[in-house]
């Protein structure tokens, strides 16, 4: 596992949401989660964000420490592994005495928008980043979480590595509170967090110059592609690959963004994920086959020549 990093890391691969492989029982398996993480990293895709897509909201937190340590041991060398702690303040302080001693260079903070205020997360960051004793990732997923000035306020005080923008629009084009973001704090701080669907118009729009994904994980080398091809000043490759992703986001958009992909990778025979993790549920099964058809659509593209 990556133990250092610098701001420009974040442009040199897609970072990738990968689900949390879990046994029949919730425990979380090793080996499946090893076979996922090989996966992604095959397709030259070297990040790798718990947060969302692996339910770390819900994570035990005695079960926190182990999910780490595994997670360490099985990433390469060359890999960033990017943890998450929260939403909750008392939680997200447990979590940063974990943290403070192991090798993590950074943690995303989940946002707890019902209990919380900007002033209010501008505190929290700050007390968890001294507690930690690393920076954090700064996730806006909610028009209300944070204000341009507490973004700007967070990053002039040195606690926040990325920010990771996760705004859902209609136009990804039309975004106030991103171009406030964006002229507030420099946009190489800045990652698309909504998958390969607004990337484009953030890159031509923003400045923004990378993104997370969570269907990296199933076809990582063409997600790969599509930032290659952005990067190379390419947006009609670019989109063309955007557009092979469109079913399987479709679905996940459709009928729940982290239930569709947790069902995803098991069905695609990439590695089996278990059951969902309460509070969520297990996607329906008549979801199963169209599910299955597109991420296997994916998976044989990924594999495919050029």
């Amino acid at each position: 596992m990556q133990t250092t990093y610098t701001p420009a890391d974040i442009h040199h691969s897609v970072i990738s949401v990968p689900p949390l492989c879990r046994d029949a029982s919730l425990k979380v398996c090793a080996a499946e989660n090893a076979k996922l993480i090989r996966h992604i990293e095959a397709g030259g895709v070297s990040i790798l964000l718990y947060g969302g897509n692996a339910n770390f909201y819900n994570i035990a937190p005695s079960e926190y420490a182990d999910v780490l340590d595994m997670l360490a041991q099985h990433a390469a060398p060359e890999t960033w592994v990017v943890p998450s702690v929260g939403p909750y303040f008392g939680t997200m302080m447990d979590q940063a005495d974990v943290l403070k001693t192991r090798k993590f260079p950074t943690a995303m903070v989940l946002p707890a928008v019902a209990v919380s205020s900007p002033e209010g997360v501008r505190v929290a960051v700050m007390k968890f980043v001294e507690r930690a004793g690393i920076p954090a990732v700064l996730y806006v997923k909610d028009e209300k979480y944070v204000t341009p000035q507490v973004v700007k306020a967070l990053v002039e005080a040195g606690v926040i590595s990325w920010i990771k923008y996760a705004v859902v629009r209609p136009d990804p084009a039309v975004d106030p509170l991103l171009r406030a973001i964006v002229d507030a704090v420099d946009p190489a701080l800045i990652v698309s967090g909504i998958g390969e669907q607004p990337i484009i118009a953030h890159w031509q729009t923003f400045g923004v110059r990378a993104f997370t994904s969570g269907c990296v994980c199933v076809a990582p080398r063409r997600s790969q592609e599509m930032l290659c091809a952005l990067q190379a000043g390419d947006p009609a490759k670019a989109e063309a690959i955007r557009e092979r992703f469109n079913t399987l986001e479709s679905l996940r958009n459709a009928h729940g963004p982290i239930s569709v992909l947790h069902r995803a990778v098991a069905l695609a025979g990439i590695a089996e994920t278990g059951p969902a993790l309460p509070l969520l549920a297990e996607l329906d099964a008549h979801l199963h086959d169209p599910v299955r058809e597109a991420a296997s659509g994916l998976m044989a593209w990924n594999s495919a020549g050029v």
